[in-house]
């Protein structure tokens, strides 16, 4: 875009986490690619005061996408203040806790503090991943807010395997989950829990990896799978289908497809590559 950014789709509007997405499968690229410093300034210009990057100044309440920002921010010392600044609104920010009674429908621990979709609501499972992965990549793997992550993140993982977007039990009925989901938090949980914790959850995957059809899923469950080193040798030709079915569906938008194409040079997932490669960036 003339400002520098990325849109959701061609011919809309800048997004912040189309952008984000955008910069984190460029670097992984080519670190020194030559749209990643406008693009990096273009979502310093849109952080607020308070160090939140919201998805558009309509919404200015979803938060979300500031973890995914820090993580574009990367190790680049020229948005150094605008990393730390986010980083400090994340460890602030948390989603909205309550104690249940013995009548609440929901069996997960709604008290552990975790991070939301937007502002003012309950914690989720993909916020709370990414704002997980932000922090570790920031040094704050051992602070209290990324031990609470975990223990929400664990205590939301179904009975069976696997998570969705945070229930586990509806009136005593297991919920089903879901690939994105599953990937998000095996990626986030990688290094700071035991194998035998997620076990099922990478076997669901692991399962499911040959029947996922969606960029989101595929990219996810890829993502997740690798940062346990249990990623399949056919991964980019899984790529390749996913890809290759924009010719029936139509385009995939930026997002969808930055996240599909990232597994290819990050095979171990996101946080392995900035976690052992943090000088590539200047």
């Amino acid at each position: 875009m003339p400002k520098g950014g990325f849109p959701y789709r061609n011919g809309e509007s800048f997004r912040s986490d189309a952008t984000a997405w955008s910069i984190l499968t460029l670097l992984f690229y080519d670190h020194k690619h030559v749209l990643l410093d406008a693009a990096r300034a273009r979502l310093a210009e849109v952080q607020a005061d308070d160090g939140s990057v919201s998805i558009n100044e309509n919404h200015v309440d979803a938060y979300w996408p500031t973890a995914l920002c820090v993580l574009a921010w990367g190790h680049s010392a020229s948005n150094k203040s605008h990393s730390h600044r986010a980083v400090q609104f994340l460890l602030k920010a948390m989603g909205r806790q309550y104690r249940k009674d013995s009548s609440h429908v929901v069996s997960h621990d709604t008290s552990i503090p975790g991070w939301a979709w937007i502002a003012d609501t309950h914690s989720w499972v993909e916020p709370t991943a990414l704002a997980l992965c932000a922090l570790r990549n920031n040094g704050f793997a051992h602070h209290q807010r990324v031990s609470d992550g975990v223990r929400l993140l664990l205590d939301r993982q179904l009975p069976s395997g696997g998570w969705n977007c945070g229930s586990t039990r509806i009136f005593g009925t297991e919920l089903h989950p879901n690939p994105e989901n599953t990937g998000a938090a095996l990626q986030a949980l990688a290094g700071l829990v035991s194998a035998h914790e997620i076990q099922k959850s990478v076997d669901y995957l692991k399962k499911e990896i040959e029947y996922i059809r969606t960029p989101i899923g595929l990219g996810w469950a890829l993502l997740g799978l690798g940062a346990w080193g249990e990623a399949p040798q056919a991964s980019p030709d899984l790529i390749y289908r996913a890809l290759a079915r924009q010719e029936r569906y139509g385009t995939y938008d930026t997002s969808s497809l930055a996240l599909l194409l990232l597994p290819l040079v990050a095979s171990r997932g996101i946080l392995d590559s900035y976690l052992n490669n943090p000088s590539r960036e200047s």
